[in-house]
């Protein structure tokens, strides 16, 4: 059960989920989280599902995926289309985003509501049978039942008709969307194979590792794009250290309890291989930037 502390820290926003000078266009959003969600589905347009949707993205707009801050993101949103958020945006003019932008987006607006929320690195099973691919979701505290929720903001009407999840993703069971933590630690007992899991060509405990240090820092308020880099991840297909690879089964084994956040955020303050530090590196762009 989360203790009042916890529960306060993740109901404020955090340097990535602020909306800053735009946090006025929060006021008035639903407060129901289907609707919440439906918001976010109706701003964002997922890099790798626009051609579904029969969109063919430039390159201008694919940059927007790049973009770290809710701050950043709104003021690209407003550039586009300068309607209330509550307006769903043409295709063309949604900012272009993936999953981690649909689970920041979503707490940082349950967050504006003094709501307690936070986004989650993981993998979800539900997007090819038998793997389990990289995927963000916004885990939110549900009042009435004193726990934890994964919502998958993500999953629109048409998405749902193309996945075909038979469960509710506003309620997204934990084997379904599985925690980069508990991936980590069934890989290293031998219960997964990690080379199930990943996305494009990307796939193994390399990319689990990584995973876990995105998520302990999710859970430290500092929710990175999917492919910075920094601290104890390694390169595709290299092997950890022993040290390193301890230290992560420490760390996965923290993160699987949705109660255990606080043990995390200490370790992650501590340690640097956790710690977001001031430059990161951008896989994708292959350079190094200012966080």
């Amino acid at each position: 059960m989360a203790d009042a502390a916890e529960l306060d820290f993740y109901a404020s926003q955090g340097r990535m989920t602020d909306p800053g000078r735009y946090g006025a266009l929060f006021d008035g959003l639903p407060t129901d989280i289907a609707d919440l969600a439906q918001v976010v589905q109706g701003l964002v347009l997922h890099e790798h599902w626009s051609s579904a949707y029969g969109v063919t993205l430039a390159p201008e707009r694919r940059a927007q995926a790049h973009l770290r801050s809710v701050e950043a993101m709104l003021e690209t949103m407003m550039a586009l289309d300068d309607r209330p958020l509550t307006e769903a945006r043409d295709l063309e003019t949604r900012l272009i985003g993936n999953c981690r932008d649909f689970s920041l987006l979503a707490a940082a607006m349950l967050r504006h509501q003094g709501a307690p929320a936070r986004p989650r690195c993981g993998f979800g099973t539900y997007f090819d049978s038998g793997r389990l691919v990289d995927h963000w979701v916004c885990e939110c505290w549900d009042a009435s039942e004193g726990r934890w929720r994964l919502v998958d903001a993500q999953i629109d009407a048409f998405q749902a008709s193309r996945l075909k999840p038979d469960f509710d993703v506003l309620d997204t069971p934990r084997d379904r969307f599985v925690i980069a933590g508990d991936a980590w630690v069934q890989a290293r007992s031998g219960r997964l194979d990690p080379k199930l899991c990943g996305i494009m060509d990307m796939w193994g405990l390399w990319f689990i590792g990584g995973n876990v240090i995105r998520d302990a820092a999710a859970l430290a308020k500092m929710e990175m794009l999917p492919w910075d880099s920094w601290g104890a991840m390694v390169e595709p297909d290299e092997e950890s250290s022993p040290r390193d690879l301890a230290f992560l089964d420490a760390v996965a084994a923290q993160t699987i309890d949705p109660d255990s956040a606080p043990a995390v955020r200490r370790l992650y303050e501590r340690d640097e291989r956790l710690r977001v530090p001031p430059m990161i590196f951008n896989a994708i762009l292959n350079r190094t930037e200012v966080v």
